[in-house]
């Protein structure tokens, strides 16, 4: 069973190169700020950046000390199963909805259960889709 809910993500992008993950973790972990959900790569010698964070506040006020100018986008948290199928089920929530996924992001700890980062074009209707399983029982 999937439980999904709403949450805000910084999105930014910046010159690649050697050390800048430890210049952006080192800040935010500086300010007490965990961060619940981190997407990084580099394509074309830019370092993108996507994070989820439990203080917003602080998050954007370290972010911009450090010089970083991020864009905050609505987004869905899915807290679903561990298992085989577990992202399939909702996805195929999602898409018999007709909402389109725009990008997502998933880690597993090593609990029974994974964390999801989704952007849709329709985060309301996701996140009443996904959950609705949960308020039969």
């Amino acid at each position: 069973m999937a439980k999904a809910s709403k949450s805000k993500q910084f999105s930014f992008s910046m010159p690649n190169k050697v050390g800048l993950l430890s210049k952006i973790t080192t800040a935010i972990a500086g300010t007490k700020v965990n961060i619940i959900a981190f997407c990084a790569y580099e394509m074309k010698k830019k370092a993108h950046f996507m994070l989820v964070t439990d203080n917003n506040v602080k998050t954007k006020k370290t972010l911009s000390k450090i010089g970083v100018d991020a864009e905050v986008d609505d987004v869905i948290m899915v807290e679903m199963s561990n298992r085989v199928g577990g992202l399939k089920k909702v996805a195929d929530k999602i898409a018999a909805s007709d909402i389109d996924i725009n990008y997502m992001y998933v880690t597993v700890g090593s609990s029974r259960s994974a964390m999801g980062v989704f952007k849709t074009d329709d985060n309301r209707k996701a996140i009443r889709v996904i959950n609705k399983e949960n308020k039969k029982k």
